[in-house]
């Protein structure tokens, strides 16, 4: 993948995309923040492919898609032994990119115990696999990326701060959807050609009415909540023209007073979509495709914000005794 497959036009967009050449060759490591959906692992990507190191491997791994316990090995392999099944030596993920590319998304997950570890395997360039003391050293460069402030978690104590320093060494901020909406037709009509290819369809046109009702909505799971939605349409449409069930796009996240943090307005905003789906996560119909997210992306998001259907957190309470209020 080059810049070129990189939709978008906005002057925003278009800083991020200066921010990926000029990086790309700095062989450094990066960190890129922003909001879910809004593209992360493509910017890796891009940045791998625009390096010179895009001859060869380019490897990820979702440090909260993979549970704590197996992370460590996931991340530095191991040897025969090391715990009970390891019946062969496995490498890791990070000796998979050696002279390539590590991307590391969701890096703000990563347990606290672990991150020495990464900090000396970054900062070094060496490790061991569990269960071995040979040190093994590799080439590989570190793309990391969150929707979290690793500066507030570090402060707080929740992330090493050398570690934060050590990725952030060269920070690329990705704008979410509502910032860059001049870009949101060009999207439209790529996802469009590209769903009606995958699906045997012909879709020519799409309506000026459903593009304005696209381009006024806000999209809180930024790009992918739009490629998930107009899949959707795709699907549905039997002429020529994308019909898309534009009435589903209204914004749910209301105006809640005492809502003073992008914290309380995330936890409202999930459990308000839970509610609407009776506490089912995923499938067809569960708040992860509505919010536009990965299902193991959600229930992350949720163990963090301490959301539950037994106990959807204090902010839930506050709001329904303040309806409760103005009910009564």
């Amino acid at each position: 993948m080059s810049t070129s497959a990189l939709i978008g036009a906005t002057p925003k967009f278009g800083a991020v995309l200066e921010h990926v050449h000029t990086v790309a060759a700095a062989d450094c490591t990066v960190l890129i923040q922003g909001e879910t959906g809004t593209g992360k692992e493509l910017i890796a990507r891009a940045i791998h492919e625009t390096s010179a190191r895009r001859h060869h491997r380019f490897v990820a791994i979702n440090c909260s898609a993979i549970p704590a316990a197996l992370l460590e090995s996931e991340m530095f392999g191991y040897e025969r032994g090391a715990f009970t099944g390891a019946v062969a030596p496995r490498m890791g993920r990070f000796q998979a990119a050696d002279r390539g590319t590590l991307f590391l998304d969701e890096i703000g997950d990563l347990p606290i115990e672990l991150q020495p570890k990464l900090l000396r395997a970054i900062q070094e360039q060496e490790f061991e696999r569990l269960g071995s003391s040979h040190t093994t050293r590799v080439d590989a460069r570190i793309v990391a990326a969150t929707n979290q402030n690793l500066g507030d978690m570090s402060a707080e104590g929740r992330f090493r701060m050398d570690l934060y320093y050590r990725l952030n060494v060269y920070p690329i901020r990705l704008p979410p959807l509502r910032e860059r909406k001049d870009d949101i037709p060009m999207l439209v009509q790529h996802f469009v050609h590209a769903y009606a290819s995958r699906h045997g369809k012909s879709i020519a046109r799409v309506p000026d009415e459903v593009m304005k009702a696209l381009v006024r909505y806000n999209w809180p799971g930024n790009i992918r909540e739009l490629q998930n939605f107009i899949e959707r349409s795709v699907i549905m449409t039997s002429g020529g023209e994308l019909g898309a069930p534009v009435a589903e796009l209204i914004d749910r996240r209301p105006s809640i007073p005492g809502v003073s943090t992008l914290a309380d307005a995330e936890r409202a905003h999930i459990i308000s979509t839970l509610r609407e789906t009776n506490w089912v996560v995923g499938g067809r119909d569960g708040a992860a495709m509505r919010l536009g997210v990965l299902r193991t992306t959600l229930i992350a998001k949720m163990r963090k914000l301490g959301i539950s259907r037994g106990n959807p957190a204090r902010l839930s309470q506050n709001l329904d005794s303040r309806e409760h209020a103005l009910a009564s």
